[in-house]
């Protein structure tokens, strides 16, 4: 476990990075064992082999360091290499062409495998500068680049046309597949990244759904109960100092009102809390008569109702009630459930009550949270507002398998 647990602690894009670097590492490293093994094992004057290992030795280092700056400027941790962008481009080239010139010059040194080593210099510096580039179209300027630049100097080495015209498109097929290689290790490593990104926004945004679920519900709970209370409080205050009888009762049922808040908190916490639809009727209407308005309930009660149906037109009547309580001076509510022809439950509550200084449409947390609801039950939820009056509408279709029961009932 301690030998691998280095490996264990990282999270998936850290272990996807390290195995694209020592993907290229190990490019710089094959570079060495074979080229170079193949120079000194060949059988030229010891200088010559010397010089040519020290360039795929220098070759080979320059590439394994643009492949550790180019993957940094790729994740963003620091600049563009592009010093070593040049420098690997002028050393693969020179490289290759002053292999292929001693080739012409010194016959031994087709020993080595000149035409190999040439177009391995060219092939895995494509494969290094990949990491250098900003996109697609650069790395075609880069094989385009190898091929005219290879093709020519072969030209002007002394050497054949035809040879030159064959390491261009050697160079072209080699740095292909180096480049092939290196992009679908880089594209590995991006795609593996966004994932996880996409990963943690998508966490934040469920962190930040439940705060908006949590903060909505809240709301909904608290914001008629406390305005409930409020009311009964006034008036029990008014009872008392009237010396009338009713005033302990209205404390009471102060005090069932909290307590009943408080359990209806926890379960928001909890996140098991429903709305019953005829509950709220009822509490609704009970609320607004307490507060001296003529209160009435039309139409169906509900019951026949899905269960998510009545507790998206539950949170409705609860802070229609609240409204109606907070910002109007109403003398009558209407609250009106009916099952229109096509298939949809329709809610609205009419009030007489909004002030002439308001035009009752003003949009609080509250409007937006029931929109939210309906929404996700693709409901709607309309306002209208008329000369001293205010209606709010609320829509919701019903589900297919439920319809006919509703129909029935």
């Amino acid at each position: 476990m301690r030998l691998t647990g280095w490996w264990h602690r990282r999270s998936d894009p850290a272990r996807i990075e390290l195995y694209t670097r020592s993907s290229f590492y190990f490019f710089a490293l094959n570079e060495v064992t074979l080229l170079g093994g193949s120079v000194v094992s060949g059988g030229t004057p010891n200088g010559l082999r010397l010089g040519l290992f020290t360039l795929v030795a220098v070759h080979a280092a320059l590439c394994a360091a643009l492949c550790a700056r180019g993957l940094d400027w790729i994740l963003g941790r620091r600049e563009r290499p592009t010093r070593l962008l040049v420098a690997v481009a002028a050393v693969s080239l020179g490289g290759a062409l002053i292999a292929l010139g001693l080739g012409v010059a010194v016959p031994s040194a087709h020993a080595v495998g000149v035409p190999v080593l040439a177009v391995g210099l060219v092939a895995i510096g494509l494969g290094a500068m990949v990491l250098g580039v900003p996109g697609g179209r650069a790395v075609l300027y880069l094989l385009s680049g190898a091929a005219l630049g290879l093709g020519p100097g072969c030209v002007l080495l002394g050497l054949p046309v035809r040879v030159g015209a064959g390491f261009a498109l050697a160079a072209l097929a080699a740095g292909g597949v180096m480049v092939f290689a290196s992009g679908s290790s880089l594209w590995l490593l991006r795609v593996v990244r966004e994932l996880d990104s996409a990963r943690e926004l998508q966490s934040q945004l469920a962190v930040a759904e439940e705060r908006l679920r949590f903060g909505r519900d809240l709301h909904d709970v608290m914001g008629r109960n406390l305005a409930v209370i409020a009311l009964k409080s006034e008036l029990a205050v008014q009872l008392a100092r009237r010396g009338g009888p009713g005033a302990v009762e209205q404390m009471i049922e102060v005090q069932r009102i909290a307590r009943e808040s408080q359990r209806e908190v926890r379960d928001v916490v909890r996140g098991y809390r429903k709305a019953d639809l005829a509950v709220e009727l009822a509490g609704a209407l009970s609320v607004l008569r307490a507060a001296g308005i003529d209160g009435r309930a039309e139409g169906e009660d509900g019951t026949a109702l899905p269960d998510e149906v009545q507790a998206a037109l539950g949170w409705v009547v609860r802070e229609a009630t609240t409204n109606v309580l907070r910002h109007s001076e109403a003398r009558y509510c209407v609250i009106r459930l009916t099952v229109g022809v096509d298939d949809s439950v329709v809610l609205s509550v009419d009030n007489d009550g909004v002030p002439e200084d308001k035009d009752g449409s003003a949009s609080g947390s509250g409007l937006s949270g029931l929109g939210e609801r309906l929404a996700a039950l693709n409901g709607t939820l309309d306002t209208e507002s008329r000369a001293g009056g205010f209606r709010l509408t609320a829509g919701v279709p019903l589900p297919g398998p439920r319809r006919l029961e509703v129909a029935a009932v």
